[in-house]
Parts: C-alpha cells; structure tokens; sequence
C-alpha cells in the first residue's frame, strides 16, 4: 500500500489493529487533516477538536508560524547529537529561560523524559548539596498521579492497569493524599532523607481535580522549610492552558500585556512538555536556577535528539505564538465562559453532577459509576455531532479544546455539548 494511497477509516483501524500495539484504546474515528480548533476525518466530516492531543496543541493544529519555524529548520539542519554545538539551542535555552525566569533549561523531547531528568536532578541535588546518605533520598509524590508510564513513575503510580504485570518498582517514594497539606507536613516532619516533592498543579488526567486555594503556596513554603526541593509537573498544565503560562502563576490576570510568567508559586524545578512545542514536534524541558541546575555534568544526562535544532525553532515559536496572541487571556476568559454555561445547564440535567476545571483546562462528572460505559456513550454521541472528547477515570469527560478558540466557537461546541447531553438515551 502507497503511503499516498486514499484510505477508509475501517480500513485504518484495522492496519492499526493487526498491526499496532494495543496499548491505547481510541474512539472510531480517523482524522486526516487539522486546522486550528478542526479535524477532519478521511472521509471529511468536520469536528471540533476539545482533548487538543492531551492540551499539546494549545496554538491549534498546524499553526502556520510553528509548522514554517519546522520546515524552514528541517531544511537546514535537522539534528547533531550533543556531541557538537548547533546555532539553534542556546537562543531556545535563552528565549525560554527568560521566558520562565529560570537559570538553566535541560531539553528533552517528551514530558515522561522530562519527569524522569527531574527525579534525577532532585536526587542528585539532594547527595551533593542536602547532604542526604547515597541511596537514601525519597520524594513525595500525590495519590492518583499521572506524571507518565516509565517504570521509575509507574513505581509510584495508583493505576493498576499501568503497573500490573511491571515490576520490581523502583523504591524511593512516599505517596500522600493530594490536596492535603497536613500530610504533606507529616511527610516531611522528622525525615531528613526527603529530596523533593512532585506535584502537579491541577491532576488532570486524574479527572481535572483543581487543588484548594493556597494549597500549592503553602506546600512550596513547607518545602522551603524543610530545605526540600518543589517539583512542579506542568506538562499538560503549562503553555497558557490553566488561563496563565503556568498554572502555579497565582493570580496573574494576563491581561493586553500578557502573563509575565513569573510563577508566584515558583517551583525549584519546572517541567514542560507538550505545548512547549505546538504539538508539531516533541520538546519537553526540565528548568531550574544554578544551584540546582549545576549539579548536572558531562556524561550525567543525556538525549540523542534533545535540544536538536528543530525542537528548538519549534520550541521558541510555540512560545511566541502564545505571548503574540494572548492565549492566556483567551484561556481565562473562554473557560469562565464554559463553565458559567455549563453551570447553569446541569440543574436540569440528570446525567452530569458537577462541571470543575481552570482556563480551558475543564471536566464534566457524568453521574454514573466508574465501570460504567456511560462516558464513552455520550463521547461517541458527541462524536456524531461533530465534536471530540474522552473519557477518563471510567465516568469523567475532560474537555480541553486549542486556546486559539472564539467566543463564538466556544459557544457552538457549548451547544453541542447540551443539545447531546439532552438527547442522550442510557
């Protein structure tokens, strides 16, 4: 078969099925082409895209800024190992520092590689500067994460199908509640052997649980306390999504002049992926000032395509994109847009509980059991009318659409989403 060759979607799913592994399982549909907030199937029809490749496509599909910026480098010069310097990384490095107000960047390519240089880099941290004995350093980590499904972080992940079957785990974790700050206290009351806490701002794959107001401050003083360093995995909640360029922002209003970026929570470790590239390339990136940062040497770390000249066009024009179009603002505004409208359509609606989210960074809680298929139904009726969603956690829909969306837009997917709601049948 010609990689040019027209094809069905049946016939598609099947290529993927004889031949793929089945390690995802995805609603029946085939997309072909993207543009901005659409897809298109291979046979045409037209949806609104509202899960955005997990929030990687903030700016849209194929943002022409970001798709030149990969062309115009591919045909230069394309990757050179770190073995050599390439005219292209330090002006990545420099714009996204300033960017993040960070010292030091570490480029990777996806946000698991990203988690996993920053465990390193805290361990590491914690030998060399905490004085913690070789072998010993913990990190605490929350219940019901999703940092990836490497190994080292399925060890301490609560999701049975990710670790069944996967062990021996790697040891030097400590698992507490989320959104618990005495149990973060009594995590590190007394436990000199703490290296670092890892945290995402929001869990979004976890069912969009936004944490209580002054959680994460708080959380980043006891830290500070205890001389342990603050992680902060913002892969899917980074890059404007939330409504601010991170979501450990505080209350920045990103407003005409844009968020600055300068987290008010501002974590010892930063970790980026997803957006940070548009969705058109994997770029991931672990940011931290020199204290931390400088405990990484030659031959420590490393990646063949980290920090290659295309992640790094791609990187810095994914970011301008969205300073220049105020995908910040649009997030925070379109997003108390939704959840007003949705607020004021579940009390005559049976089917949704509740509506919780940040930004464009949104879940609906369908009001059926976790082992239900409920969810699914209704993103499959979604489906048919012409918008795309899915399920997590069994009976959660996470709705996450590209920043570049209009009111106008919202509006008619905000629609979609009632009328199906509405007619759906159980």
């Amino acid at each position: 078969m010609s990689v040019l060759e027209n094809i069905t979607s049946e016939d598609a799913i099947a290529l993927e099925e004889k031949h793929g592994a089945h390690n995802y399982h995805p609603l029946p549909v085939v997309l072909s082409r993207g543009e901005g907030v659409h897809v298109w199937d291979v046979e045409g029809k037209k949806y609104y895209d509202f899960l955005s490749a997990y929030s990687a496509v903030n700016q849209g599909h194929c943002h022409p800024k970001i798709v030149d910026a990969m062309v115009q480098q591919a045909k230069t010069l394309s990757l050179t190992s770190r073995a050599f310097y390439n005219d292209m990384l330090g002006k990545y490095e420099k714009y996204a520092t300033e960017t993040f107000h960070f010292d030091k960047l570490l480029p990777m390519n996806t946000g698991a590689e990203a988690v996993e240089t920053a465990l390193k880099i805290c361990r590491k941290w914690a030998y060399e500067k905490k004085g913690i004995p070789e072998n010993q350093a913990q990190i605490v980590v929350c219940e019901n994460n999703f940092h990836g499904r490497t190994t080292t972080i399925i060890s301490f992940s609560n999701d049975s199908v990710a670790r069944e079957n996967f062990g021996p785990f790697t040891e030097g974790f400590i698992k507490i509640e989320y959104d618990n700050l005495a149990a973060l206290e009594h995590a590190l009351e007394g436990n000199k052997n703490i290296a670092g806490f890892l945290v995402e701002p929001i869990q979004g794959e976890a069912g969009v649980y936004v944490p209580s107001e002054g959680y994460l401050s708080t959380a980043k003083a006891l830290c500070e306390k205890h001389n342990v360093l603050f992680i902060a995995d913002e892969v899917q909640t980074g890059i404007a999504r939330t409504g601010r360029l991170l979501a450990t922002c505080g209350n920045c209003s990103c407003s005409d002049k844009h968020c600055s970026g300068m987290p008010e929570t501002k974590p010892d470790i930063l970790i980026l992926g997803k957006a940070l590239s548009g969705g058109a390339y994997p770029v991931s990136a672990v940011l931290a000032n020199d204290d931390i940062m400088n405990v990484i040497r030659p031959g420590n770390h490393g990646s063949t395509f980290g920090g290659n000249p295309i992640a790094s066009a791609v990187g810095m024009a994914a970011l301008e994109v969205v300073k220049e179009e105020k995908l910040a603002r649009n997030a925070s505004e379109l997003g108390e847009l939704f959840r007003d409208e949705l607020n004021d359509f579940i009390p005559g609606c049976d089917l949704v509980t509740s509506v919780r989210g940040k930004g464009l960074l949104n879940a609906i809680l369908i009001n059926d059991t976790q082992d239900s298929s409920t969810a699914w139904d209704i993103c499959m009726a979604l489906k048919a009318n012409g918008l795309l969603a899915k399920p997590t956690h069994g009976n959660i829909i996470r709705f996450a659409p590209p920043l570049v969306m209009t009111k106008e837009e919202l509006l008619d997917c905000v629609g979609i989403i009632k009328r199906t709601l509405a007619e759906f049948k159980r």
